[in-house]
């Protein structure tokens, strides 16, 4: 529900809410929060509240280390986990400097700056995201294991499938929040699982994005598990994938996907440092069903893009070699980006690959080129992409670059 400021404060005083957590991001797209009084909210609606941000990483240093959180009101959410009397809400923020200019590192209004552009060109995007998780057990200190919490393969049910009652209680408590997942199962590695998202405008998909993790963590360690979204958790078994669908439309003309992917693939490479931030994210690539080479395909899991067999409102592209590490504010604006350059010079769509690439002869792969093999290359061609350092500023990349 959109609430007003003025709802919100409503909200707060006959709903006996006793906090009020302001959420952002860091660049990496990690969840930060202070907690305010009901008394405070009225001037952080005015004015913001004052943050240190010096000791976050990317958001400045010592001599100048006030920012300013300022809360979207929209974003009201109860958290279903804390009491019922003296609740807690979160409401996600938007930072400024104290003079109120955007903060330029802040990858929430990075986002929403995309969304515009796209406006005022006439267009608009939505996101899905299907996100994957390792659940693993606890050791006897209450410390995480790489011990995962079943056996069970793709799509396996109960009593092989333990994490079914927990993916359950996962998606009641999405749905308390408002955010509605569309399916979840078993993935093919152990303790491996998958929830899947209906698609919603981009701030929206990303901020569900940021609270499914943060959802998923604390039901998790409410079942004595550890809930791993990291990019390669085990290195002989699959990796977590967030699998991205992407549509795009000009008012009721939904024929613009074939520019829009041509425009991503064309880019992909210059922003996979931010789509595969970690490591991890390389050893992952290439391997069960990740991507590693530029292409696509329909209802084709070898390929980097695949048109999903689904109709009307459905249809979409989906992109499947960005991995939970990433900052999904990021993510979605680089991607809308990508998506208005192919519209705009009306980038031509390569022929499809209808082939299995994971299966495929070299002379048949040789003529295709890949992803980034490595971070260190991944930084190398977004530090050297004009067109990455057309879509960020100068200081969130080089936080990247130097990672």
């Amino acid at each position: 529900m959109n609430y007003t400021a003025k709802e919100v404060m409503q909200f707060v005083k006959e709903e006996d809410v006793k906090f009020i957590r302001l959420a952002f991001c860091d660049p990496f797209g990690v969840q930060k929060n202070v907690s305010i009084m009901p008394s405070e909210l009225e001037r952080a609606f005015r004015h913001g509240i004052a943050i240190d941000a010096s000791a976050i990483k990317g958001f400045g240093g010592e001599v100048h280390s006030d920012l300013f959180l300022h809360p979207d009101s929209s974003t009201l959410s109860v958290l279903p986990w804390r009491p019922e009397h003296g609740r807690v809400v979160r409401l996600y923020c938007n930072v400024s400097y104290p003079d109120g200019t955007p903060f330029e590192n802040d990858t929430r209004n990075i986002l929403a700056k995309a969304v515009s552009d796209a406006a005022k060109a006439g267009y608009s995007f939505n996101f899905g995201s299907e996100m994957e998780f390792y659940l693993f057990r606890l050791d006897e200190n209450g410390l995480p294991t790489t011990v995962p919490y079943d056996n069970a393969g793709y799509m396996d049910i109960a009593p092989e499938d333990k994490g079914e009652n927990v993916r359950r209680e996962i998606c009641l408590t999405l749905e308390q929040m408002d955010i509605m997942p569309e399916s979840s199962h078993h993935e093919e590695g152990p303790g491996q699982n998958e929830i899947d998202f209906r698609y919603s405008s981009p701030l929206v998909a990303a901020d569900n994005s940021v609270t499914f993790k943060s959802v998923v963590r604390t039901v998790a360690a409410r079942n004595g598990l550890y809930a791993d979204f990291s990019a390669k958790p085990l290195q002989s078994m699959p990796g977590n994938g967030l699998h991205i669908n992407i549509s795009a439309g000009e008012g009721k003309n939904k024929q613009l996907m074939p520019y829009v992917i041509a425009g991503i693939l064309d880019r992909i490479a210059d922003i996979t440092l931010f789509l595969n931030p970690t490591e991890a994210s390389y050893s992952r690539l290439g391997n069960n069903k990740a991507p590693k080479y530029i292409s696509w395909s329909g209802e084709n899991r070898s390929q980097l893009i695949r048109i999903p067999a689904a109709t009307g409102e459905y249809s979409r592209a989906e992109l499947r070699s960005p991995d939970p590490a990433c900052n999904p504010y990021l993510a979605f604006a680089l991607l809308i980006y990508a998506g208005l350059d192919g519209i705009e010079r009306r980038a031509e769509l390569p022929e499809p690959a209808d082939i299995n690439l994971f299966a495929a002869d070299k002379s048949v792969t040789a003529r295709f080129k890949t992803l980034p093999a490595s971070l260190a290359e991944a930084k190398r061609i977004a530090a050297d992409s004009d067109f990455v350092k057309s879509c960020l500023p100068e200081s969130l990349i080089q936080i990247y670059c130097k990672l």
